[in-house]
């Protein structure tokens, strides 16, 4: 089985930045075009992108949308957007915009009739964002650590019409320590959900042990610092992920 590599645009203030465990205090900026860090990514071969409105993840509402609408007119891909996405208005304005698919997060714990509604609405568009510290559920841009456990969040949304869980160990992410690809498979091997790998990718690596274990039910990898510092090259990623 192929794997999706999702090319990662973490946006705040309309910079492209990367954050340490989520920490906004620590924050890398990588560049002002986000169009542009796009564009590079889709010559590179990409054809999805991840992105992210850190601004709006904290707000509770979209912060970064002129970025995000940039990247959108110029990608030729496939684009996932998460951040702030907590009422089925917020769905509906991206996916009117040109989204392929919203990531819903802290909104799964806080409100999940909203977010099984909006997956059995539209079925295949709605990724269910499950970001773990030390196994638990964390939300409100990871600031907030629940007492519910990642499988059983993931559970609830069994059947509803998710097209896929984005799975973050926030204590990887940012750090280039090497993704959690056990945490990964063992979540993908409780639900019949695909699953998407993020948090800590750090290498080529990565991305073949992911690849290996496709079968199990992952989907799909992001990857954001390693391409930005250098240490993934994304056309080799590609390949090693499509096999």
């Amino acid at each position: 089985m192929s794997l999706i590599v999702f090319p990662a645009i973490d946006l705040k203030d309309g910079q492209v930045v990367r954050l340490a465990e989520g920490d906004m205090a620590r924050a890398t900026v990588y560049g002002d075009d986000p169009a542009a860090q796009a564009a590079i990514f889709a010559e590179a071969g990409a054809d999805h992108l991840h992105v992210v409105d850190l601004d709006g993840a904290f707000a509770g509402r979209a912060v970064n949308a002129d970025a995000v609408e940039a990247i959108i007119r110029g990608f030729p891909g496939k684009v996932q957007v998460g951040g702030g996405i907590r009422d089925r208005a917020a769905v509906d304005r991206w996916l009117g915009l040109g989204v392929d698919r919203v990531v819903i997060g802290s909104a799964a714990l806080d409100d999940p009739e909203f977010v099984k509604q909006a997956a059995r609405d539209l079925p295949g568009r709605i990724v269910v964002g499950v970001d773990a510290r030390d196994g638990m559920v964390a939300t409100h841009g990871w600031a907030d650590v629940s007492d519910v456990p990642v499988v059983e969040l993931a559970q609830r949304f069994a059947d509803v019409g998710v097209a896929a869980l984005l799975f973050t160990d926030v204590g990887r992410d940012g750090l280039l320590k090497g993704c959690n690809v056990d945490a990964t498979v063992r979540l993908a091997r409780h639900t019949r959900i695909p699953v998407i790998a993020s948090g800590g990718v750090a290498d080529l690596g990565d991305i073949l042990e992911l690849a290996r274990n496709a079968s199990e039910g992952i989907e799909g990898v992001i990857t954001g610092r390693a391409l930005y510092d250098g240490r993934l090259d994304l056309r080799a990623a590609l390949s090693v992920a499509r096999g």
